[in-house]
Parts: structure tokens; sequence; C-alpha cells
């Protein structure tokens, strides 16, 4: 996340301390993630910066490409790709000396390749090389505010001995990244695949999915549960918001609760009693003191939903709890100390409501310290498949149905589907269609008419009742051999039709009997 202003580094940073930050950092050891990470981002916090980049000079491939970044997401680290002499960074590589650009909204040579930087306004940027033996094995770069010539040189000269304190270990990496070759290449993608795997096991408790958005999800919700820091947790209604605020406090170790409010379920005139509590007699029907949210999770987690819907009023209610870490009830004569962590979510476009004046710009960078936006269901459909098992299995015990399975054409609608309601909506669906079922197999015919599109069934509306049948008709049976296992005279007996009468079923729909028992 940028930070919420600037500071008056690097003339109140004590640089020694910064070293010997590093120097820890590089004296753990471990992979080049494991070493350098760290230190960028101890570099990042004690020189103030809203980015701090290294490279990596790939010889054999002509590229430099960033290699670890502090405040950059996944999907901007990997657009940071240059070519040699390219960019500032490409020059910087190229040349082997150092760039300082002032204001790069007046720089044609600045790239913003990773398209992590919005405002060009006000940002200086510094690039320095990272040399072993007088060759370039990578750059180190900063984004910061643009400020005093004299300021910007001194932080110059601090990335100079931070580049030469890494060299050795980068330049160590790349060796051993030559040396592997193909061999290093395939063993990579192992362990990139055994990550995933992993991830996949690994995944919060109520979560489902292994998409790589959704592993992105977790490995942010591994990073941030144990400390107390606020969370924003961003996404479309029904993608399993609540879920995330569950995992998160699952993970934490706080020995409090978990208490949710809806901001949107109450009047105003009632939300700040909810929230803050009051005492007797506050207002009419005030009959006793009462603890609001936050004093009821004390110790725990406060999640806050829809918090896009609290009035201004509120809202400046609301700044000062997370500022001040206490609340005052309503009609009480002083203050409550309250010891919560804060998760908010909302569905809503709170940048549009800042311009609108309808949301806090102060109280959405209180909340914002560390956002999470969960994706849409549309955009990871690969997780259909396990959400409709863990649905199928969830609702046939609560319902008590002998739900098992899902047939294969529903299946093919499920996924072709859009989902504007997203996991919610998903649920929902199965729930129906497990009361709808009465034979174990969810069908497609079970499922609800929004889903029953002529694309997805396979039958124009034109057609009519007898399409329609028809490719019901054909759904038993691809059912019933698939569980025969190409057996015709078996799957026959399940349908209760004559070998005779099935085999011609099976030219009239033009199904071929020898894939389902190559599929055995």
């Amino acid at each position: 996340m940028p930070l919420s202003s600037p500071c008056p580094c690097p003339h109140t940073c004590n640089v020694l301390n910064l070293v010997h930050d590093i120097a820890d950092a590089l004296d753990a050891g471990g992979s080049l993630e494991q070493a350098l990470a760290p230190a960028l981002e101890r570099m990042a916090q004690h020189l103030c910066l809203e980015r701090g980049t290294l490279t990596l000079f790939r010889r054999d491939q002509g590229e430099v490409l960033v290699e670890l970044a502090y405040g950059l997401s996944p999907e901007q680290l990997g657009k940071g790709k240059y070519r040699v002499g390219e960019g500032i960074t490409g020059r910087v590589a190229a040349t082997g000396k150092p760039v300082l650009v002032p204001r790069v909204c007046d720089e044609p040579e600045f790239l913003n390749r990773t398209l992590a930087r919005e405002d060009l306004q006000g940002l200086a940027f510094l690039c320095v090389p990272v040399q072993r033996q007088g060759r370039v094995v990578g750059t180190l770069s900063a984004d910061r505010r643009t400020g005093d010539r004299a300021d910007l040189a001194e932080h110059l000269q601090i990335l100079e001995i931070i580049a030469a304190m890494i060299a050795e270990t980068v330049a160590i990496h790349l060796l051993e990244q030559e040396k592997l070759g193909e061999e290093g290449a395939r063993l990579r993608e192992d362990n990139q695949r055994l990550r995933a795997e992993l991830a996949e096991l690994s995944s919060p408790a109520a979560m489902v999915g292994s998409n790589p958005a959704m592993r992105r999800v977790y490995a942010l919700i591994g990073r941030v549960a144990a400390g107390p820091t606020t969370v924003l947790i961003l996404g479309e209604s029904g993608v399993g918001k609540e879920r995330v605020a569950d995992a998160l406090h699952q993970a934490s170790g706080r020995r409090g609760p978990l208490v949710k409010f809806n901001c949107a379920a109450l009047p105003e005139n009632l939300v700040e009693s909810e929230l803050f509590g009051h005492t007797k007699g506050a207002f009419t029907g005030a009959v006793a003191d009462r603890k609001g949210r936050f004093e009821q999770a004390d110790g725990g987690t406060l999640f806050l939903d829809e918090v896009g819907e609290l009035t201004l009023a509120v809202q400046a209610k609301l700044l000062r709890v997370l500022q001040e870490r206490e609340v005052e009830p309503v009609g009480a004569s002083g203050p409550v100390k309250v010891n919560v962590r804060i998760i908010a979510a909302t569905n809503r476009d709170i940048g549009a409501m800042i311009k609108e004046g309808r949301f806090r710009e102060d109280l959405y960078y209180r909340l914002a310290v560390f956002p999470i936006v969960v994706p849409p269901l549309r955009t990871r459909k690969s997780d259909i498949p396990a959400l409709v098992d863990h649905f199928v299995g969830h609702f046939a015990k609560e319902h008590q149905r002998n739900a098992v399975r899902v047939s294969t054409p529903a299946i093919d609608m499920l996924m072709q589907y859009h989902w504007p309601g997203n996991v919610r909506e998903l649920g929902n669906v199965i729930e129906r269609s497990v009361l709808m079922s009465e034979d174990g197999v969810l069908r497609s015919h079970h499922l609800p008419p929004t889903l029953q599109t002529a694309g997805a069934s396979g039958t124009a509306l034109a057609e009519g009742m007898e399409a329609a049948l028809a490719a019901l008709e054909r759904e038993y049976i691809v059912e019933a051999l698939k569980a025969a296992q190409g057996n015709a005279a078996a799957a026959a007996r399940e349908l209760g039709l004559t070998e005779r009468v099935l085999g011609l079923r099976l030219r009239k729909h033009k199904i071929q009997l020898r894939a389902f028992k190559q599929a055995a």
C-alpha cells in the first residue's frame, strides 16, 4: 500500500539501522526471495518509499526482469520486463550507471511498464545497478514522492550502498540458474506445481477453490491474518467476502469473538447505538445499559459488512474509533477503550463514492490498510466443480437428502452460466436442485429456469417440447451407460428398456457405445 503521507527522509532516517537490518536479512540466508524480500521491505519502510523493485539481468534472454518487489501486486510484478537499454531500468542495466528522475511525469523514457503508478504527478524514480566484479547482474529501483534534489541524491547514494550489499546474493542466484539450464527450468516448474498443490491443501477453512486468483487471496490472508492490521475486503455481492473475514479471524489467534455487523441492516438512528452501545435512559426505550458491537468484540475481531452504506455522520464517529481505539456509548460520560481488530467489506465503488462526497477519504485510507479483492465467480469457473461438490454435500446433509452427484449435462450448464450472483447464487441453485432430485442425481432439468437456455441445453427455443424431451432422454441414457461402464444390457435394465429399444435410442441420439467402454 502507498504510504498515507510522505516523511522527511532521508534526513530523519537512521541509515546505519537500515544497513544493519538488511545485513540481518542477508545473514538469514535461504532462497533469493527469503533473503531479499525482507531487505526490500525494510528499505521501503526506512526510506518512506512507495515501491521498491529488484530486477535480474538475464543476458541469455537479453531481458531485464522484475524478480522481487515491494508495493507491487503479483500481476504488476509479472509485467516488469524490459529489453536491454529500454526505459530507465533497461538503460541502467546496459550502462551500469545510476539514474535519478526527479519528476517521472516529465521523463518520456519512463515507461511505467508494471502499470503500478496511477498518478505520475509528484513522483520521483531512482534506479541503480547491482554489480558484481564490474558486471551488471540486476538493478535496484525505488519510487518516492518528489522533493528537494539533495534529498533525492542522498537516497540514490543509499540505494547504491544497498545494491553493493546484495550484489553477491543476486550474482550467486543468477549463476545457479545458468548452471541448472533446462534441468533447472524443469525443476522450477515442478516446484511451482507442488507449491500450487500445497496452496490448494492449505486453503483457509470454509473456502473452496484452487484457481490462481483464489490462491492469491489465500496467500494474502496468510500474510496479514496474524497481525492487528485493518483489512478491507472488496468484491461483488455474493463472492464470499464474509468467508474471507471468517478465515482471517480463525487464523489470527485472537482470543476474543468474531462479531459481525451489517451496516445496511438498520436505519441510521439505530446504527450508532448498535456499534457503540448506549447507557440506560440515553433515549426513549433505552431501559438498560447495552454494550455495542465494538465492546462485544473486545479482544477479538469486528467485521463491518457493507461499510459503504454508512452515513457520513456515522463514518466520522467510526473514523474517531479507528484513530483513538476507544468508543463513547450514547449517553455515556466518557470513552471506553477497546482492543478490536477491524475487518470491513463492501461491494461498492468507494473511489466513485469519495468523488461524489458520499464516503470520507480519510476513513477509506484507515480501512484500506491491507485491501483484499475477492474475484467474481465468472472469472474463476474452473472452481465451479469443486464448489458444486461442496454445496451438494452440505445441502444433502442439511436436508437429509440422498444427493450424491451431478450429471454431466448439468455441470456443463453450470459452467456456461455467467453467475451474476456469484458463489451465493451457485449455492442457492444447488440447494434447490438437491431438493428437486429424487434419485440422488442432480440433472439439468433440476436447475432453475434462468439456467435453462438454448445454448446450455443444446436445444433451440423454436424446436419446442419435442427437442426438450429428446435432450432429457439422451441425458438419462448417457448417465446409465456411464454407470454401467458401457454395458448395454445393464444400462437397459437400469432404464427399464429392452436391449433392442435401447439400441434404437442409441442410433436416434447418435450415441457411440464404444466411447463408454473405452472410458471404463
